[in-house]
């Protein structure tokens, strides 16, 4: 029996496409290879490829550093010194006031001098000279307990100064502690996508070797590689968030902003904040809330110093003083005339005495200020008020972030396990040709979503720690970093 080739020919060709030898020519020789592994996820703190090496920088580093080398940190201590520099009793008015005087004069006269109808005496260049010396001091015994209150108002204002400047030593470790993440992050984010670009270069050899067996169109190649250098471009301008994220961590640090380094530590947050003991531990230890506290005292002291100055005022004095005149064209009357000669005068010896000062009118002055220094009272604890509010506010928003950020940093870590096997099936798929480019594409911007959602996340509910442990000032002990 004889086969026809045209009889052959006329057969569907749908059969022939669906025959298994069909679909096994369909398929493009491509190199064998294990089975696609779960990506692993890399330490955080794992140098990224196309970040160049640079020495390490451990959290406590930082903030060591900063401490000593930042300018708002620096002015408050200096701030410090001052405020305890002012605290003597001498500033407070409790101690005497000695002075020392002295002056010295010389004199030219010319001198014409004529009595009744006898004829005038001119004495012209005569000289003269005068010294004066003494040494008087002052001491105020009593001014109605003002010295006292003000030497009570001195230490008050050293403490709020104090106060202050941790506060700023506390906020600049926070501003540290946070913009040192912010390198952890953005570096991560590198990572993040660098492992993208390892997804697109497969996607591209992969499209490439089908399209040399002639079953994929050369448009999917230049798709990957579209994406391929979408992903480039993502990445330059992710280092240089990472730049920039450096150079502001090293201007808190208060040296030059080009130094380089790598973070060494890595964000890990805490799970174990207790609502109540945060909110107990700002009303106790925060330094603003002192400071105000401290603030409500000086205002009192003020009010009080204004009613010591109603009182009388008493005071001792004493000196001692010399005085000597010498003049040298000095008449001397005789009984023949007036002729000229030398006289010498000289004082000397101690003085004292009491002195009192009793307020009695003034125009209503005292009054006023010590109705305003009431006023001034009530707005140092309304002051007082509003910060405690605010503080209890920026922790109840700030605890309520920390708790949201810990539930969604447990679903994001979970979620990225199942983006990166997602991926790997996906990529493993797309080598067998049973997936498009555009599904592989799809997983693999998913990949990347989850893990720079989950850096985001992680790196949201580390400052949501950092705020509640500078309000409960938690973050440093004495200048060091806890």
């Amino acid at each position: 029996m004889r086969f026809s080739l045209r009889r052959f020919s006329a057969l569907p060709v749908w059969l022939l496409l669906a025959s298994p030898f069909a679909a096994y020519a369909q398929q493009p020789v491509l190199p064998s290879r294990q089975p696609a592994q779960q990506p692993q996820a890399k330490p955080q703190t794992q140098k990224p490829e196309t970040v160049p090496t640079a020495p390490r920088l451990t959290l406590a580093e930082a903030i060591r550093i900063g401490l000593e080398n930042n300018y708002d940190v620096r002015l408050a201590r200096q701030d410090v010194r001052v405020a305890e520099n002012n605290v003597t009793r001498g500033n407070a008015g409790q101690l005497p006031v000695v002075n020392g005087n002295a002056s010295r004069t010389f004199n030219i006269n010319n001198t014409r001098q004529q009595r009744e109808q006898s004829k005038p005496v001119v004495i012209n260049g005569g000289r003269a000279n005068a010294l004066n010396a003494n040494v008087a001091g002052t001491w105020t015994i009593f001014d109605g307990l003002g010295m006292f209150i003000a030497y009570d108002r001195l230490k008050t204002l050293d403490q709020s100064q104090q106060q202050l400047t941790r506060a700023t030593v506390e906020e600049t470790a926070a501003n540290i502690t946070d913009a040192y993440f912010v390198v952890v992050r953005e570096a991560g984010k590198i990572t993040s996508i660098e492992e993208a670009l390892k997804i697109g270069q497969a996607r591209i050899d992969l499209t490439q070797a089908r399209v040399d067996v002639g079953v994929s169109a050369k448009v999917e190649v230049l798709t990957a590689r579209v994406d391929y250098n979408a992903d480039r471009s993502l990445l330059i301008q992710q280092q240089e968030a990472l730049q920039t994220a450096k150079i502001n961590l090293n201007t808190l640090l208060g040296r030059t902003p080009g130094i380089d380094f790598l973070p060494a530590d890595s964000i890990v947050v805490a799970t174990t904040l207790n609502h109540d003991e945060v909110l107990a531990a700002v009303k106790q230890n925060n330094p603003r809330l002192q400071q105000a506290r401290l603030g409500t005292e000086i205002a009192t002291y003020d009010r009080r110093l204004i009613r010591a100055s109603r009182f009388p005022q008493l005071g001792l004095t004493g000196g001692y003083g010399l005085t000597r005149n010498i003049n040298n064209a000095f008449l001397i009357n005789t009984a023949t005339g007036s002729v000229l000669g030398s006289n010498v005068n000289r004082v000397f010896g101690p003085s004292y005495g009491l002195t009192a000062s009793i307020p009695i009118f003034d125009g209503f002055n005292r009054n006023r200020l010590e109705q305003n220094a009431r006023i001034a009272e009530v707005q140092s604890q309304l002051a007082l008020d509003q910060t405690q509010l605010q503080l209890d506010a920026q922790a109840e928003q700030a605890y309520a972030q920390y708790q949201n950020r810990l539930q969604l940093l447990e679903l994001e870590e979970a979620n990225i396990l199942l983006a990166r096997e997602n991926v790997a099936i996906t990529l493993e798929r797309y080598r067998l040709g049973l997936l498009t480019p555009l599904a592989l594409r799809e997983a693999q911007r998913t990949q990347l979503d989850a893990e720079v959602r989950l850096l985001d996340i992680r790196y949201q509910a580390k400052q949501a720690e950092i705020v509640l442990r500078r309000l409960s000032s938690g973050l440093v002990l004495d200048g060091t970093p806890r």
